[in-house]
């Protein structure tokens, strides 16, 4: 069995580039943003809304268990770091940061950790898959998930159907 890096790095290997676009539950939102800072971009992929941010002048983290995806999210202003979210946050990502992105990628065992990364009015945005409107599945979010989760943030933008699960919110501060 191939290990997630593997799967990932052969996934990336084939892809097309996609150039640097906002987090899609940013899109017309990106007043939502603040004017700066640090970022942190979770399982950033092929690092397109890493390398967005750090166009908008924000310092990147870019996290990803796949070196090929890493290697396509290289830009200035993105340090990108190769490490298994199955084992939680890399420990030199310790925050604050002014905006955490997580998009499509889905372990609740981290959603604590991003709550706590997060600057004083920092801005959260996260998607992951749902099983409203499609059924159950083992990487699906049941109903609610997300909004439970971040309840302790002033909560922005809250979809949740059609397959996918997504929230804008924002720290107290």
């Amino acid at each position: 069995m191939r290990s997630d890096a593997e799967r990932w790095n052969a996934r990336h290997a084939a892809a097309d580039d996609a150039g640097p676009h906002p987090p899609d539950l940013l899109r017309g939102r990106e007043h939502l943003l603040p004017p700066g800072g640090r970022a942190l971009d979770v399982a950033c992929g092929r690092g397109a809304v890493a390398r967005w941010l750090a166009a908008r002048g924000f310092e990147v983290d870019a996290v990803d268990v796949s070196a090929v995806g890493l290697a396509a999210a290289a830009a200035p202003g993105v340090r990108t770091i190769e490490h298994d979210l199955d084992d939680g946050l890399p420990p030199r990502c310790t925050g604050p940061y002014d905006v955490v992105v997580c998009q499509r990628f889905r372990d609740p065992r981290l959603y604590p950790q991003l709550t706590a990364v997060l600057a004083p009015g920092g801005l959260l945005v996260v998607t992951v898959l749902s099983e409203v409107g499609v059924g159950p599945g083992p990487f699906r979010a049941p109903a609610g998930e997300l909004r439970a989760a971040f309840s302790g943030l002033e909560i922005l933008v809250d979809v949740d159907g059609g397959g996918e699960a997504g929230l804008v919110a924002r720290s107290a501060g």
